[in-house]
């Protein structure tokens, strides 16, 4: 099922599709905002992933991860969220996402959701 934001993705063919290898993509100005509060959450985002047939183009998972930044959702939605929609468009073998967020009121949250393709 196709979520709000995900067209926005774009893949390439892997070049390597008959190799086991890791690619990881560190993005250290994730924001969304708090449903609550309206206020907005800074976050880092760490995807690991070992691609089968296609890897994540970077500009467009950029602009994607940008479309978030009025979305008013919670930490464990959004970084369940982001790995489905990459998991749908990119079609890896395995899939890593850490969300890792800023204080707020002396609290810090670290959200870690996988995906292992089912053979």
């Amino acid at each position: 099922m196709s979520t709000p934001f995900q067209e926005q993705l774009e893949v390439f063919e892997n070049s390597f599709p008959q190799r086991d290898y890791e690619i990881e993509i560190t993005c250290p100005e994730f924001t969304s905002m708090c449903p609550k509060t309206g206020q907005p959450d800074f976050g880092i985002l760490v995807f690991r992933y070992v691609p089968d047939h296609l890897c994540v183009e970077l500009k467009s998972l950029k602009l994607y991860l940008q479309k978030f930044r009025n979305e008013g959702i919670f930490y464990e939605n959004v970084t369940n969220r982001i790995l489905d929609d990459f998991v749908q468009v990119c079609q890896p073998r395995r899939a890593a996402l850490e969300s890792h967020w800023g204080a707020r009121g002396g609290i810090t949250s670290v959200i870690k959701v996988n995906y292992v393709k089912q053979e």
